[in-house]
């Protein structure tokens, strides 16, 4: 299924999707980062729809089966976020949203949240920030950054298994490769990394401050659930914990055994966790 998105003066954006469970069921909303797809929640979206969820993961704009804009320079930060605020908000009009938010996932979800906070009901960030350039990013994510830069075939597969603990299935990974065929496909991820902003007077990184004095104001607040795993150093979810009032009181439990993309790893545990947040 796709959702047409205003491509900024150049014509409709197709934003793909994915849904399970029942149309009447809590909305939970799921969305990837950098560099996979909505096919990396199949595990999680099961569980969610045998809970009684309906479980949407979108493909973000340059992924999956969304339409990929071919030039680097297409893609910003505030484009982003805003082809998806138009995909669940304009034309999805989903309501009462339970965010999942992994990676860039969260980067742009979070963002949602802080200037739509009338349309979600919760927030599981998992493995994921909100960067505003005041404080240096971890030394790998500065490595990843440059090997995306400096790759002349960009390899999507071996990204994504780098990401996990347990090196997924040679057909996984043949999947995750899939909607890159070739690298015409790849501007997006490509750009992504680029986007981070890691200085304060980045346009994103004053967007994102803003977005942050929203998010430790919120009253009442959206209940935020970090999802975290064995230390992870692209993302340090214990700063939502400890800055976030909507944080405050939830249990916070650590995905065991489980990579960056812990929804590869352990998306099974991730769905049921989910699931207990939005029901109880």
């Amino acid at each position: 299924m796709s959702a047409s998105t205003s491509g900024d003066g150049s014509g409709d954006i197709r934003v793909a999707y994915v849904e399970a469970g029942p149309a009447d069921g809590p909305v939970v909303l799921c969305l990837h980062g950098e560099p996979t797809w909505s096919f990396l929640y199949r595990k999680v979206l099961r569980v969610l729809a045998d809970r009684g969820c309906r479980a949407i993961a979108l493909d973000l704009v340059g992924f999956g089966r969304s339409d990929k804009p071919a030039a680097v320079e297409d893609y910003t930060y505030a484009r982003q976020v805003e082809w998806t605020r138009q995909a669940v908000f304009d034309r999805l009009d989903l309501r009462e949203v339970t965010l999942v938010g992994q990676d860039w996932g969260g980067l742009i979800g979070l963002r949602l949240v802080a200037e739509n906070p009338d349309r979600f009901a919760r927030v599981v960030a998992a493995n994921t920030g909100l960067p505003d350039g005041t404080h240096p990013m971890a030394e790998v994510w500065y490595m990843f950054r440059d090997a995306v830069a400096k790759a002349e075939h960009l390899d999507i597969a071996r990204f994504v298994a780098g990401g996990c603990v347990t090196k997924p299935d040679p057909g996984v990974l043949t999947s995750y490769d899939a909607p890159f065929p070739d690298e015409s496909h790849k501007a997006g991820a490509r750009a992504f990394p680029m986007l981070v902003p890691t200085t304060p007077d980045d346009r994103a990184a004053i967007a994102n401050r803003k977005a942050w004095e929203v998010l430790t104001s919120l009253d009442p607040a959206v209940p935020l659930r970090v999802q975290r795993l064995r230390p992870d150093h692209r993302c340090d979810g214990s700063v939502f914990a400890k800055a976030m009032p909507g944080a405050a009181g939830l249990d916070h439990p650590t995905v065991e055994q489980a990579g960056h993309f812990l929804q590869e790893d352990a998306g099974e545990r991730l769905g049921e966790i989910v699931a207990d947040f939005v029901r109880g």
